[in-house]
């Protein structure tokens, strides 16, 4: 837990005393985390609107501009963690199959909560409290089996294909707050490879198919999201035919569309593609969101953070939104790509090094 980070500057590392500030920092959005967490049980509203309507809402545009800070204070990061760092984890390195066959599973499950927010958790504080805490105990489990963020950040998060999607073009590189040594736990390591996206490892059929649902699914599932209202009543057939038919059908199009162009431009524009696909997912988000935050949503039954409707005109709002968009699209399409990682890599561990030295030399001898 004391042992220096590597910083953004070459040859620096955190002093004793900047590795405990962020020790500070995690710990600060560990308590926020769980703060949310005790009101979902016990005053619902309070932390349904907290996590929904105010952390939620500010992630898209975080992961966008600085990734690496939230891959370093994420609140199950921490938890999973933290096995690794009091050293009680096995230490294991998950193989690159199965790692490639729980991203698929990441994105899977990322397709299956987020319909199920209309029915279940947008206004079920205890179902959306028993949600996070399914998710932070597999989350710890696997950090007490493998080693670093090979178990669950790099794998089966299902934020993590947001992630790799929408950062790919980070605002700088942060210190490394949790590793203090690199051992390939995963290659490539979604931390320290420059203006990373889903398709950058094609490994396996499951990398290929995560990367493929990732890109060309998720813009059109977010729209397909906000096309269904928050549903009351019993959990039946056509409630859930109702919250899954508009996100899936959306998913669909923007997928076969992403197909039909992927075919259409070369290997150079590809990346474009890929950037493209990704500011229009978040812009997408941030189009709707952003009014039903204000008390502009088409349905009376979103929750408003703060009511504008009667303060100030509509068309205000349709401008934000506007610029909003502008901006996604000048940050992850039009801005020169700067090579930047999430955080620094710290250095290789002996063993690591060894392994890659050796991997490089039968690659050449061959």
């Amino acid at each position: 837990m004391t042992k220096p980070i590597t910083a953004p500057r070459p040859n620096r590392t955190l002093s004793p005393g900047g590795v405990l500030v962020w020790r500070i920092v995690q710990a600060l959005v560990w308590l926020i985390g769980m703060s949310i967490f005790i009101c979902l049980i016990f005053y619902p509203k309070v932390g349904l609107i907290a996590l929904w309507n105010v952390l939620i809402p500010v992630a898209p545009a975080l992961l966008v501009v600085e990734g690496g800070l939230w891959r370093n204070v994420c609140p199950l990061a921490i938890i999973n963690l933290f096995p690794r760092h009091l050293n009680l984890s096995k230490k294991k390195i998950m193989s690159a199959s199965l790692q490639a066959k729980l991203q698929l599973v990441a994105i899977i499950a990322l397709f299956i909560i987020v319909p199920l927010r209309h029915l279940i958790f947008n206004t079920n504080g205890e179902a959306t409290a028993i949600l996070l805490f399914t998710a932070t105990v597999v989350s710890v489990s696997m950090g007490f089996v493998y080693d670093w963020k090979s178990g669950w950040c790099n794998s089966l998060c299902p934020v993590h294909p947001v992630e790799k999607l929408y950062g790919g073009n980070t605002l700088f590189s942060m210190p490394n707050a949790h590793c203090d040594q690199c051992i390939n736990c995963s290659v490539p390591c979604p931390d320290s490879t420059p203006n990373l996206h889903p398709s950058s490892s094609k490994k396996t059929v499951y990398n290929h198919f995560s990367g493929l649902l990732t890109i060309g699914g998720l813009p059109g599932f977010i729209w397909g999201y906000f096309q269904v209202p928050d549903q009351s009543g019993a959990i039946n057939y056509q409630n859930l035919f109702t919250d899954f038919e508009m996100p899936v059908l959306g998913l669909c199009i923007t997928l076969g569309l992403y197909l039909l162009l992927k075919r259409l431009v070369n290997k150079k524009s590809e990346r474009a593609l890929i950037n493209c696909f990704a500011a229009a997912g978040v812009s997408c988000y941030y189009w709707f969101r952003i009014p039903a935050l204000l008390g502009f949503s088409k349905f009376s039954n979103d929750v408003v953070l703060l009511n504008l409707k009667n303060t100030v005109p509509q068309w205000s709002i349709f401008i934000i939104t506007v610029l909003t968009t502008l901006f996604f699209f000048w940050w992850l399409v039009f801005r020169k790509r700067n090579h930047k990682s999430w955080v620094i890599r710290p250095e290789f561990a002996k063993e690591a090094k060894h392994n890659k030295v050796l991997k490089v030399s039968l690659q050449q001898g061959s």
